[in-house]
């Protein structure tokens, strides 16, 4: 693996004087390793939470227009959670051993010129992720004060985003000490109080739909799966940003679902009217406001690896421009942007570019070309491996003949492509195929059967 140089003069302590170590300025210092077990798990638990994943609890309890039982949804969030976080977990150790951003990582998998292709899909993702949490917040803030200057909330968390990404390892130990502890007290309030208003079960002993509801949830963890690495790069030891990333994502997203489904059934599936529940409430605007504010973790997150991923292709550049740059980048998208309409099959296109590529990612690390000596190449002129991207594509299309995302306007063509190609390969899905799960196996299988020639560097 390529070395990389010492890091450069630390930031001095306000109060010691002492040094403290920050993130590196670019991308071939090599990374400070001060992040424990608990700066992990605070930090994926306040990621596991959001006013997003409240709404998206919406996309478990609903199926072609038909509620799943109550049951089905807690199971389906738990089995979809679990599956995703374990490919965090996976993508959380691959960063910690090769002390590199995630983007950066995939040198060693695709080659340096290669790897700017799921660099940029990153970089898409990244950014829309980032304009769709700053608009969330500006919600949560016009439920919170009862209107007023939208504008003004996009760009306050457009701020407070930015700051956040200037010192990244200051601000997840903010989130440790202070932000996680108040998120837990919050979250505890909302699930006893939407206890006590009655859960009933919507549509009892239906499972019809469980699988896609599965998959709608993975989607959402595996979102971070690219990111993973930008943060656990940092970490003491492989097995610290394991469980820190696995206990702390599964236990927070869990949790939120069912929180967010609570409450969806108090306003009969309605994601729009699920703001004025937790407002409802009595005292419940207090401990909103606290779930509002911590959703600038986020987009700090968003913003924060765009900048990483950007440090792929442009590796000179002081990711303290980046960061501000991109940061104004997208406050201002978010002020232009107002329709989400096309959110869930974001989701799907995410899943079906980042479930495969994990799967790929994994096999080759650990029974591929990173078993050799001296492990994958992540210099800037690591050779292209043309052999990887067959196990990634295939994965990709798997994805899509089971579950082709249904994008709209100049796109529109997507899903009609894939329905001719499920008609022409005899495809024909059912309520019990995965599309996650499919496109998960599949190219690992694959990736796995290749490994002979993988190891050659192929």
């Amino acid at each position: 693996m390529t070395s990389v140089s010492p890091s450069p003069n630390p930031v001095l302590d306000r109060v010691t004087g002492s040094p403290r170590a920050e993130a590196p300025l670019l991308l071939d210092t090599s990374p400070p390793r001060t992040l424990g077990f608990r700066d992990q798990a605070a930090f994926w638990t306040n990621l596991g939470v959001s006013l997003i994943g409240f709404q998206s609890a919406a996309t478990v309890l609903v199926f072609n227009g038909k509620d799943l039982s109550l049951a089905a949804s807690v199971t389906a969030i738990v089995v979809g959670t679990v599956i995703g976080s374990v490919m965090l977990g996976v993508a959380a150790v691959i960063g910690t051993r090769a002390g590199a951003p995630a983007m950066a990582i995939l040198r060693g998998l695709f080659g340096t010129r290669m790897s700017y292709l799921p660099t940029v899909l990153n970089i898409v993702q990244c950014l829309g992720w980032g304009v769709f949490e700053l608009t969330v917040i500006a919600m949560g803030a016009d439920a919170l004060f009862g209107g007023g200057p939208h504008w003004l909330y996009v760009v306050l968390a457009g701020v407070l985003t930015t700051a956040m990404t200037i010192r990244p390892l200051g601000a997840i130990g903010v989130l440790r000490k202070y932000v996680a502890v108040a998120v837990g007290v919050a979250m505890l309030f909302f699930t006893v109080e939407l206890v006590r208003h009655g859960v009933h079960d919507p549509s009892p002993g239906n499972w019809t739909g469980f699988l896609p509801a599965v998959d709608s949830v993975i989607a959402v963890s595996i979102s971070f799966v690219p990111l993973a690495a930008d943060y656990t790069r940092h970490a003491r030891s492989t097995r610290s940003s394991f469980w820190g990333a696995f206990t702390g994502y599964t236990v927070s997203q869990v949790w939120c679902y069912v929180v967010g489904l609570l409450a969806l059934l108090q306003v009969n599936g309605d994601p729009d009217r699920i703001f004025s529940t937790f407002m409802g409430i009595t005292a419940g605007w207090l401990f909103f406001a606290v779930l509002v504010l911590r959703e600038a973790d986020q987009s700090f997150a968003n913003v924060y690896s765009t900048a990483m991923s950007v440090q792929n292709l442009l590796p000179r550049v002081d990711r303290r421009i980046l960061t501000i740059g991109l940061g104004a980048l997208v406050t201002l998208l978010a002020l232009l942007v107002t329709d989400f309409s096309g959110y869930e099959s974001f989701l799907g296109l995410i899943g079906a570019v980042f479930v495969p590529l994990s799967a790929v990612l994994a096999v080759d690390f650990y029974f591929g070309a990173g078993r050799r000596e001296g492990g994958w190449d992540l210099g800037e002129t690591a050779p292209t491996r043309w052999l990887t991207l067959l196990p990634w594509a295939v994965g990709f299309a798997v994805y899509q003949l089971i579950a082709p995302a249904q994008l709209t306007g100049w796109a529109d063509f997507w899903p009609s492509f894939w329905a001719h190609a499920q008609n022409v390969l005899h495809v024909h899905p059912q309520v019990w195929t995965s599309a996650s799960l499919f496109s998960f196996v599949v190219p690992a299988l694959i990736t796995w059967a290749l490994t002979p020639l993988l190891r050659r560097g192929l």
